[in-house]
């Protein structure tokens, strides 16, 4: 066999099936079996003698990534990605993951743009939602308790679940008897079982006698009160015999033993491997990670619809906002979060574990739980639920960092809140109030109290938009495009809220909605209205219309008004000219009243009876209706071209 135990448990790239084949690569052993540095020098001394085998020269690239050699393992995976472009996604997030811990966040967005055509809209988003909170320490790291667990063994220990008082979990400690595994070195994985104490830690464990005794894998257990029993992953066999498809490949399935014994398998294929089960009672979902194809990288997660935990549907991708380029493995949902790990490259180690709200409308960005929980080396497997004694949280992870007991350890923990980063959703569309229509490509901008942009995002083709930044009081969203008016809003949130959604729909009138041709110019479309004879008072109804005027303003700031007054030809030449300069002069003072800026209104000019636009001369005689078409106010825009 020549697969290592973290490429079925973490990994899982291309070694997701056993083999007969036998090694004939010192360094291929010593890779196997996670001596990364002896993997390291055997494989360059192999190398003096004859060119490594690609997937050779990415299992060096590997070692040296895992033994923190950032610099020697990007330039390893960059070198591989110049001989085949078409490198799986996984290679790509490695050699990302490499470079992020040697640039800073400047130097290494100007280098991920060769890649883009790896990254999806939420890839991006996520990168830069957690690239900012782990920089600032938006997410203040809440206060941890972490403790390595009692239970631990030289060998591998990972994967916790509760199971009533007791804590369940996969070891690869040696037993008395049964088979090896060789890759590993240590024993087929088994579950075990410890009483959980006062203190949370875990009493010495035993094998886990519920789950049916088998020679080979049983791992990865998940405990369903809905669905009294076990549900864990274990290899395909057949009694004693392994299964293999016809490539030679043995996988691993997920079955489940009832509380009374009886074992049904629930997902099971001879060429895919299945790992982590979750089931979630409330949606009677379980949940799963496995390399499909056409997923998004190596491993994501997915789930199916179940009746009972009957299988009723195929399995479905939670989708690009959680899976990534990377692995994601170890779903888990409590009060309406889930838990997942993940290697993508904009985490602190290899594997980090995050959280991500779940709606009706689906995920939000997952958050890095932080560096403390996180550590620069494989942090995995997160599981919590509330103390009922205190109110606050106890729970357990894997995690191979250095101070632990043997290879991957289990460790305990206490938390006064569920962790997690509190922010705020901003989403909704873009549309012309004069349709309701939505409007694309319109520019989206999120600021904060000071004016500083935090996010910047163009309006999808039925105008919709989102945003999720970190908690703020206070924060402000403006939006616009060419052709179209200006929106901007401020918004305040109380500091005690819990994790906002804003629903925001912004209105951006179309310039040709708010403008008509008249006298070949172009003017604000107002009902007509009069002013009093003789007189230049803005009255009821026509403050009515110029506060259209204004709104019009509001929306397109850089507008330039001039305001026309005419007057008929009734009455000396000279009243009417002083009448017209009147009434344009009151116009203009109740714009500004109104908030409109002098910059806007930058002419006002009364016309008297010069400009009448009907045979309504002096000396002619005309009817009440004639006369009154004379009488008029534009408000005319200059700058049209320019706005338009």
């Amino acid at each position: 066999m020549k697969m290592k135990l973290k490429a079925i448990l973490l990994f899982l790239l291309m070694f997701s099936a056993l083999s007969f084949a036998q090694n004939k690569s010192k360094g291929d052993n010593f890779f196997f079996e996670y001596a990364y540095k002896e993997a390291i020098k055997e494989y360059n001394k192999e190398q003096v003698k004859k060119s490594l085998t690609s997937q050779q020269f990415l299992n060096l690239a590997d070692s040296y990534l895992k033994t923190g050699n950032y610099t020697k393992a990007a330039e390893l995976y960059e070198r591989q990605y110049e001989k085949d472009t078409t490198l799986g996604t996984p290679y790509i997030n490695k050699l990302l993951l490499s470079v992020s811990k040697t640039k800073d966040r400047a130097e290494f967005q100007n280098y991920t743009s060769k890649f883009s055509s790896f990254f999806s809209k939420e890839l991006i988003d996520n990168s830069e939602f957690n690239f900012e909170i782990l920089e600032n320490n938006t997410a203040k790291n809440q206060d941890f308790l972490i403790f390595n667990c009692y239970l631990n063994s030289p060998q591998a220990d990972f994967s916790p679940a509760f199971y009533k008082d007791e804590l369940l979990f996969t070891s690869g400690r040696t037993k008395v008897k049964g088979k090896i595994y060789a890759p590993s070195g240590e024993s087929y994985l088994d579950i075990y079982a410890g009483k959980i104490q006062a203190d949370g830690d875990v009493t010495v464990p035993k094998v886990f006698k519920k789950v049916a005794n088998s020679n080979y894998h049983k791992a990865t257990p998940y405990f369903s009160e809905a669905l009294n029993g076990i549900i864990y992953m274990l290899s395909n066999a057949d009694g004693d015999d392994l299964l293999f498809d016809k490539n030679g490949k043995n996988t691993l399935a997920i079955g489940l033993v009832t509380e009374k014994g009886s074992f049904e398998y629930l997902l099971r294929d001879l060429s895919t491997s299945f790992y982590y089960p979750y089931y979630d009672a409330a949606t009677s979902k379980l949940y799963f990670a496995a390399n499909f194809e056409g997923g998004f990288g190596g491993t994501d997660i997915y789930y199916v619809h179940t009746n009972n935990g009957q299988i009723m549907s195929a399995p479905i991708n939670l989708g690009p906002k959680i899976n990534s380029s990377g692995n994601e493995i170890a779903p888990y949902i409590l009060e309406g979060s889930l838990f997942f790990s993940s290697d993508i490259f904009y985490g602190l180690g290899g594997m980090d574990m995050y959280t991500s709200n779940m709606s009706e409308d689906g995920f939000s960005t997952p958050v890095n739980l932080g560096k403390g929980i996180n550590s620069s080396y494989d942090d995995f497997g997160f599981i919590i639920k509330k103390d009922a004694a205190d109110g606050s949280y106890l729970g357990y992870f894997s995690s191979n960092r250095e101070g632990g007991k043997g290879n991957d350890d289990i460790y305990g923990f206490k938390v006064a809140e569920k962790p997690g980063l509190k922010t705020i959703v901003i989403k909704g569309i873009v549309v012309n109030p004069a349709n309701d229509k939505g409007i694309e490509e319109a520019s989206i901008t999120l600021f904060d109290e000071n004016g500083n942009i935090l996010k910047q995002s163009i309006s999808g083709v039925d105008g919709d938009y989102q945003f999720e930044i970190p908690f703020r009081k206070e924060y402000a969203v403006k939006a616009f495009k060419k052709g179209h008016g200006r929106f901007y809003q401020e918004f305040l949130q109380e500091q005690g809220a819990k994790a906002v959604t804003q629903n925001l729909k912004i209105g951006l009138p179309f310039i040709q909605d708010v403008v008509e041709e008249k006298e070949s110019k172009t003017v604000i479309k107002l009902q007509k209205f009069y002013f009093s004879k003789g007189k230049s008072t803005i009255t009821p109804a026509i403050a009515a219309e110029l506060d259209k005027v204004a709104a019009v303003v509001v929306n397109f700031p850089e507008i330039q008004l001039k305001v026309e007054s005419h007057t008929n030809s009734r009455g000396s030449g000279a009243s009417n000219l002083s009448l017209s300069q009147d009434r344009a002069s009151a116009v203009r003072k109740y714009l500004l009243s109104k908030g409109v800026s002098s910059e806007n209104v930058v002419e006002y000019i009364g016309y008297g009876e010069n400009l009448v636009i009907n045979q309504c001369k002096n000396g002619v005689y005309c009817l009440e209706f004639l006369h009154n078409q004379n009488d008029r106010t534009l408000i005319t825009v200059l700058n049209y071209d320019e706005l338009n």
